[in-house]
């Protein structure tokens, strides 16, 4: 059985915070790789605030188009190899709200930039598009965090015992109740 997996895209990110955020993220809930398309990051990235040094450990790679990022290595047409399913995340009327969605045990997250709206390409290249129903819309690396985080919390329970408590906190952290 196929280990699942999960990829992260960024469209255009301009701000070093976000992604040094969403690189936390991918590594607090064991995202396989990062990819970013535009130029606004690279000329940026000096002031990345990736404080886990998350990307020691997880790639974060520039691709010129996100859809066809080399996902789990992609096959020669350009489909991702080994089922990986690509999911736009997008507030857009027609998407499914994130509480109703079923994540794909291989999946490629696609996020919009922190001003923009993901173009009708991306959304058409994309088995799914999904949406936090909220007031207004979210923070990039907010939204990230929120999308794993369902991701992981619908796998089911086991993965407490993946995760203890003990390994995973902060090294000032002795605290028990």
């Amino acid at each position: 059985m196929q280990k699942p997996s999960a990829y992260i895209g960024l469209v255009n990110p301009k701000s070093p915070t976000n992604v040094g955020m969403v690189m936390r993220a991918a590594g607090c809930f064991e995202v396989d790789a990062v990819f970013y398309s535009g130029t606004r990051f690279e000329r940026a990235r000096k002031f990345a605030t990736d404080t886990k040094n998350a990307q020691s450990k997880i790639p974060l790679t520039h691709v010129d188009n996100l859809p066809e990022a080399p996902v789990n290595r992609v096959s020669i047409d350009n489909v991702p190899a080994n089922g990986v399913k690509r999911v736009a995340i997008e507030l857009i009327e027609g998407a499914t709200p994130l509480m109703d969605f079923v994540h794909p045990e291989q999946a490629y997250y696609i996020f919009g930039p922190e001003d923009g709206s993901l173009k009708k390409e991306i959304l058409d290249a994309c088995d799914y598009v999904v949406y936090i129903p909220t007031i207004g819309c979210m923070n990039l690396a907010a939204t990230v965090h929120v999308v794993l985080y369902d991701r992981m919390s619908k796998a089911g329970r086991d993965v407490i015992s993946q995760r203890p408590i003990s390994e995973n906190r902060d090294v000032n952290n002795k605290i028990r109740i």
